[in-house]
């Protein structure tokens, strides 16, 4: 008996061991409170070391640990090499697409799926782990008979709004907008009434439901989208089972002003949009750079003449530098409308002349696709292209380290038709143009995808670098 008293003693129940530090820190502080200096505070309950290295930071989480406080500064770190130094150890896989023509656009989905369009006016998703392709049926307009086969265009722009709840992309009309909800891919809507009359090239979203589209016939179209379409609110079957979507109209047009140097060639080319200024930049064959305020409808601020002008086909926009960078015939030229000027010397590609054909910024660094098949890497702190390693250099090539980085894609297909046996003499091989690169930053992965430069020949190029 007396054994188990003591083993009581020893082991307190832990209600009592409250009710004892109570009456303990009571009598503490009626003690203090006789000596006349008041009820002393209470102890601060000891927190546990904060576990500061790096080790510990990727092992939180690598076990899903987002409830803990993260590491100050950690993740920012992380992210800025991350993007210094993963051009250097990309290696590529390509994948094979069949008898596509050309892609032209591309956007990841998720961790695994890429949605591209092609100068085919082919709509497909690839599986980047199996390689499987999966078609999507492109929008028809409401009058078919408006829509004039056109083969040499395709699809030339794909975007997903912010929630990528919405993906916004060409129809089978090349001059319309078709847009279909995310994840399924079920068609929403079709903007093919009082739109644009010739081929749409670029599309960039203000908000999640508000789309802009830039098209050959030298206009802008600002475009809504009703909720009810994708809240389920609409019937989207007919009696044949087959999906039905709205037919709109833009609810602003703005047409590009006529420069005096070249009135006929203002079609617009690129289209990027600053959310934190709420403004739309735009880029016309003609040269010129344009800026609108961007709200219910849109407002002209400014055109300004872009110091490069030949084929200005490229447009991107970094929120964190608030700069644009356009691409050309084989410069890219960076904009910093804060200053009302260019201050940033433009960098040149040195690819030929085969000119700068995607474009794309994450924090300070530029990723260039060239026409010559090869992805360059600037950054725009240093103002200089990054550099192979020494280690990197004698993987590749021998050669002195301190080269420009540059990474080769492959060879794609070809066809070897009779355009090509008679116009190209049979030459074994083309570089591809990049005209399309993605990143899933995440997972560390870029998608690059193109096809031979000259118009007429047909073949493609799809490649994972991971």
């Amino acid at each position: 008996m007396a054994l188990r008293q003591t083993g009581s003693r020893k082991r307190k129940a832990p209600a009592l061991e409250a009710a004892a530090a109570g009456s303990l820190s009571m009598g503490s502080a009626a003690a203090a409170a006789a000596d006349g200096h008041g009820p002393l505070p209470p102890k601060k309950p000891k927190r546990a070391a904060a576990r500061r290295s790096l080790l510990h930071y990727l092992k939180g989480r690598e076990v899903g640990a987002r409830g803990r406080a993260e590491l100050p500064g950690f993740e920012g770190e992380l992210r800025g090499y991350a993007v210094q130094k993963l051009p250097e150890l990309l290696r590529e896989r390509e994948l094979a697409l069949g008898t596509l023509n050309k892609v032209f656009a591309s956007q990841w989905l998720n961790a695994r799926q890429v949605v591209c369009g092609t100068k085919c006016n082919t709509l497909f998703v690839v599986d980047v782990q199996s390689g499987q392709i999966t078609r999507i049926p492109l929008m028809r307009d409401r009058w078919p008979g408006s829509a004039r086969a056109q083969p040499s265009c395709g699809i030339h722009a794909i975007q997903l709004n912010p929630s990528k709840t919405l993906l916004a992309t060409g129809g089978e009309n090349p001059n319309s907008l078709a847009v279909y909800q995310l994840p399924t891919l079920d068609p929403v809507c079709l903007g093919d009434r009082h739109g644009h009359k010739d081929w749409i090239f670029a599309i960039a979203w203000m908000s999640d439901t508000v789309a802009v589209s830039g098209s050959r016939d030298g206009t802008v179209a600002l475009w809504r989208m009703d909720p009810d379409m994708f809240h389920g609110s609409i019937a989207w079957h007919n009696d044949a089972g087959l999906p039905v979507y709205a037919h709109i109209r833009p609810r602003d047009v703005e047409t590009i002003p006529r420069a005096s140097t070249n009135p006929s060639n203002r079609k617009v080319r690129a289209l990027a949009f600053s959310g934190k200024n709420q403004e739309l930049g735009a880029v016309s064959l003609d040269g010129y750079f344009h800026l609108w305020k961007a709200r219910s409808n849109l407002s002209r601020l400014l055109s300004i003449r872009l110091p490069y002008c030949r084929e200005n086909v490229c447009l991107t926009y970094c929120d964190e530098l608030s700069l644009y960078a356009v691409g050309s015939q084989s410069h890219v030229s960076f904009l910093d409308l804060r200053q009302g000027h260019q201050n940033i010397r433009p960098l040149c590609s040195r690819e030929g002349g085969t000119g700068v054909r995607s474009l794309s910024f994450y924090q300070h660094i530029v990723t260039v696709g060239t026409g010559h098949g090869s992805l360059l890497f600037y950054d725009i702190r240093a103002q200089k292209f990054l550099e192979e390693s020494a280690s990197a250099s004698a993987r590749c090539s021998p050669g002195p380290a301190g080269r420009k980085l540059k990474l080769t894609c492959g060879r794609g297909w070809l066809n070897h038709d009779d355009l090509w046996v008679n116009y190209f003499g049979g030459i074994g091989e083309f570089p591809n143009a990049l005209y399309t690169h993605c990143y899933n930053w995440p997972e560390m992965k870029l998608f690059v995808a193109g096809g031979p430069l000259p118009s007429g020949l047909h073949g493609n190029y799809a490649g994972l670098w991971s």
